[in-house]
């Protein structure tokens, strides 16, 4: 049964990891949209209460400092909406006192979102969704959303059969490590130091490791084949979850690269009529949330170094795959900030969409 309680038209919103990458990410995301929360509460661990952050403010709430506080079952009481970031043990862990204190959990980890009763959400694809949650909205991957946000203006050209994806995800992918090893490795190669790699399985200065997450040993999420890992599995089985299309084939590679900030997609699509480039360019120009930068004979594409930051998810070097029969092929290059587009802000996006529909 779909959750039944009236979402107020002011909630208090909680941010369950607050100090994090993202869970930052998120109360940035509610200033710039100006959520109109009628309280935020930041939760995060023990070690981490008493920390105040900086707030610009949003709907009635006035600029000024917020105080973490440490989050316990009781945290969510009188809560309506509650952005995770904490990982999924904590997710799990909190679940049950999320949902029985009334809130409606909104979870970046991937905890629950393969769960039959758990919509798995990108608004400007499926922001019908929420109309049948139980208390709990699932935000997908940050690889997923981005290339889900880019191919829908194109689902309405025809039926997109096959999408062959390779990405090159940036070091904040692993959180705030990831960047510090970055930089700090960027530095001691260059002046010949020795370093031992934590973050990651191999060195990410100047180098590309083809090794996101962990590689699946046997069944992982729908009988998926060895030799993936599951970050690259994750897009197969959430994209055809957020479509409601179990038809349309996935074939990614994932690569971590040494960017700070933003992922990039190189995407080849196979759709089951002739398309032309003009009508994909023009279906992407007028996309929801989407930024056509495709004028290469002026350099002109989109960059990792370009839009961190940004809230759009950019698309360009869109050209004929002539390697498809019939005009049936696409190729294209999609960046967007994975902290944001692919995390905080499409939690924050999916908010927006349980609030009173005026």
């Amino acid at each position: 049964m779909a959750w039944t309680k009236e979402m107020p038209a002011n909630p208090v919103v909680a941010i369950a990891g607050a100090t994090g990458a993202v869970g930052r990410e998120m109360l940035k995301c509610l200033e710039q949209v100006n959520f109109p929360a009628k309280e935020i509460r930041l939760l995060a661990s023990a070690r981490s209460a008493g920390q105040t952050v900086p707030f610009a403010g949003c709907g009635d709430l006035p600029a000024g400092e917020l105080t973490v506080q440490e989050m316990t079952e009781e945290s969510f009481q009188g809560v309506d909406i509650a952005l995770f970031s904490a990982g999924a043990g904590v997710s799990k862990k909190f679940r049950q006192a999320v949902v029985d204190a009334g809130a409606v959990m909104i979870d970046n980890s991937s905890a629950f979102r393969m769960d039959k009763d758990v919509p798995l959400i990108v608004p400007e694809v499926n922001a019908e969704d929420v109309a049948w949650h139980n208390g709990v909205i699932a935000n997908p991957n940050c690889t997923t959303i981005q290339m889900v946000v880019a191919l829908e203006p194109l689902r309405a050209l025809g039926h997109i059969d096959r999408i062959i994806v390779s990405s090159y995800q940036s070091a904040s992918g692993a959180g705030a490590k990831g960047m510090a090893e970055l930089e700090d490795q960027a530095g001691k190669v260059l002046a010949g130091e020795d370093f031992e790699p934590s973050a990651f399985a191999h060195q990410i200065a100047f180098n590309c490791i083809p090794h996101i997450d962990v590689f699946i040993d046997g069944d992982y999420l729908n009988d998926a084949p060895e030799g993936y890992t599951k970050e690259e599995w994750k897009m197969v089985v959430e994209t055809k979850k957020i479509f409601h299309d179990d038809t349309v084939q996935v074939a990614p590679t994932c690569v971590r690269v040494p960017v700070l900030r933003c992922h990039s997609e190189s995407i080849n699509l196979e759709f089951d009529r002739p398309v032309s480039i003009e009508a994909v360019k023009e279906a992407l120009a007028n996309g929801k949330n989407v930024v056509l930068e495709d004028d290469p004979a002026n350099n002109v594409y989109p960059m990792p170094a370009l839009h961190a930051g940004s809230f759009d998810t950019f698309v360009g070097r869109v050209r004929r795959d002539a390697t498809v029969a019939d005009d049936r092929g696409v190729a294209m290059w999609v960046v967007a900030d994975q902290l944001l587009r692919g995390a905080a802000l499409n939690a924050v996006y999916i908010a927006q969409a349980l609030l009173p529909q005026a």
